[in-house]
């Protein structure tokens, strides 16, 4: 039975947790994730985690942050005065999700995470930076 090594494009079953417990990403009832190993397609610490599975093995992959979305970056804490943002963005709230977009023309996703009198403060960070994250993983198939 071959075992998945760089290169290969394989589709597993999946569950991620927080190190709490609390669960923020599952496969289930869905397709399984299909990604090609070594191809940057998830983050390090899966990439890494699956090779030498077989087709049927499950595993727990511990994946430390550095592994997996980094930390927390302070240069994307992002204070705003309230006078430079558009009208037709309306009430604002905490834990609200907005696009900025970067001198390049690229889309970045942001959340408030503070609503001061006169600004507001941005999180341009992954949701999930500074976690580090569990996996119980199922390798459902090697396809190539």
């Amino acid at each position: 039975m071959s075992q998945v090594k760089k290169g290969d494009t394989i589709k597993v079953h999946y569950k991620g947790t927080l190190s709490d417990g609390s669960l923020f990403d599952s496969s289930e009832g869905r397709e399984p994730l299909e990604f090609t190993v070594g191809e940057q397609m998830v983050i390090h610490g899966f990439d890494t985690g699956v090779i030498d599975m077989k087709a049927g093995d499950k595993k727990t992959l511990n994946i430390p942050y550095m592994e997996a979305y980094g930390e927390v970056n302070e240069d994307l804490l992002i204070e705003i005065p309230k006078s430079e943002l558009p009208e037709e963005l309306g009430e604002l709230t905490e834990g609200m999700q907005l696009n900025m977009v970067n001198q390049d023309g690229y889309e970045i996703p942001v959340e408030v995470i503070e609503i001061k009198e006169d600004a507001i403060v941005l999180d341009g960070n992954h949701p999930l930076a500074g976690e580090d994250l569990v996996f119980e993983v199922e390798l459902v198939e090697i396809v190539a």
